[in-house]
């Protein structure tokens, strides 16, 4: 299967694996699983860092893709169809742009998006597979 990490979790799997549950930590090991790594979560990353909304310790910003390649994440850019289609999320449970680019980017692409945020499971009215 296809899952995408949202930014909370690709963090926790670099950093902060206790915050894994078991079900998350058996996915993101199981070989026959591809984990996702959105262009998105670096952006959001890097630009809550500099703006003092995120506190990251022993790596920057920029280590992030290299991690997630070390780690056998893929890392998915930005596709120009699910940035000129995003309009069509319609549903508006979040103001968050990095949450709602993250969720139409899994949506677009028949992705699972694994998530912490309580608000993402309601876009599975959408059609979003979640995993919360």
């Amino acid at each position: 299967m296809k899952y995408m990490l949202d930014t909370h979790y690709m963090l926790w799997a670099i950093a902060d694996t206790k915050k894994l549950s078991k079900k998350v930590k058996d996915i993101i090991t199981d070989p026959g699983n591809h984990i996702i790594i959105s262009t998105i979560s670096f952006w959001e990353v890097s630009l809550k860092s500099s703006l003092g909304k995120l506190k990251i310790t022993g790596f920057s910003p920029e280590d992030l893709p290299g991690a997630c390649l070390q780690i056998g994440f893929d890392i998915e850019p930005l596709a120009a169809e699910a940035s000129s289609t995003y309009h069509k999320l319609i549903a508006n449970y979040h103001k968050d742009p990095f949450d709602r680019m993250l969720i139409w980017q899994a949506m677009c692409n028949n992705y699972t998006l694994i998530s912490a945020d309580g608000n993402v499971k309601r876009y599975a009215s959408e059609g979003l597979m979640i995993l919360h």
